[in-house]
């Protein structure tokens, strides 16, 4: 089954103090990676989040936003640090009695971010846990069903250019008989002129077998009609087929070059530019592939 790598999901909902958003945004990698920007007091609940990604999506690079907006989420305390804020306090003291200065000491003196600060955590409420997990799961179900419609465009495209690239196959095999056949009369030709009429047989054929061995591509051709098989039978498999279908384009290609090297044939070597052509916008295509 064909899946695309590229696609965008989102999801939203709330509760009695709270509402939660999640957007989701796939394109093409490799392996799968996943990122997920939230706030901080909620990054305990990244490790859940994306292995609840990881049951829907197995290849590619996600990146999640998480938005929580609303009361009952969030707790805040004030953090004093009694210690320093004591030495603080006596060093303000000391100053003041040694400079003889006549100043009180104030507590905006002593409101400082190093001293005083106020801390942020996770109310510790199940029920946003609950939620967030919810939103991800239905921004993952709206990614993959996005994925899988691309998807489908894919395999069609993909289809057309394979049934492309088999004419060209067909047409590469039924002129290849002719490639020798061409050879053998231009090198007759060649021969005849340059003796005058007086023809050795024996060395034009020998001749004419040493080039049909150099230039024969019948196995090259096999193997292609194989490759262009098995990736038709790749398209309808319901695993992840992305790899391996870059593996077979990669041997279909390595079999066009070759055909282009040993058929020395101006049709041929159309035909052979034509092909890679096709499985260059094929690569492209399989690139995008879960």
């Amino acid at each position: 089954m064909v899946v695309s790598m590229t696609g965008f999901g989102r999801s939203q909902k709330s509760a009695s103090q709270f509402s939660v958003s999640i957007e989701l945004k796939a394109v093409n990698h490799r392996f799968s990676e996943f990122q997920i920007r939230m706030p901080r007091q909620l990054l305990h609940l990244e490790d859940k989040l994306k292995k609840k990604i990881g049951e829907y999506i197995h290849r590619g690079r996600i990146e999640g936003y998480v938005t929580i907006e609303g009361d009952g989420m969030i707790s805040r305390h004030v953090q004093v640090d009694w210690a320093l804020l004591d030495e603080y306090y006596q060093y303000i003291t000391k100053i003041k009695d040694r400079y003889a200065i006549d100043y009180g000491v104030t507590v905006q003196d002593l409101l400082r971010d190093e001293l005083i600060a106020i801390e942020e955590k996770d109310a510790g409420n199940a029920e946003i846990e609950e939620i967030i997990l919810s939103a991800m799961e239905e921004a993952c179900i709206q990614l993959l069903e996005m994925r899988k419609m691309e998807g489908a465009e894919l395999e069609k495209e993909l289809i057309q250019h394979l049934d492309g690239l088999a004419v060209r196959v067909n047409a590469v095999k039924k002129a290849a008989p002719k490639v020798v056949q061409y050879y053998q009369e231009r090198l007759t030709k060649q021969m005849s002129s340059f003796l005058e009429g007086q023809l050795d047989e024996a060395r034009i054929l020998s001749e004419v077998a040493v080039f049909a061995d150099k230039a024969d591509i019948s196995e090259e051709l096999t193997r292609l009609f194989s490759h262009i098989n098995q990736f038709t039978r790749a398209l309808q498999e319901k695993e992840r087929i992305g790899r391996k279908l870059d593996f077979i384009i990669q041997e279909m290609n390595r079999e066009v070059n070759t055909i282009g090297s040993k058929a020395n044939d101006a049709s041929i070597a159309s035909e052979v530019v034509e092909m890679k052509s096709l499985l260059e916008k094929m690569k492209e295509q399989v690139q995008n592939i879960e």
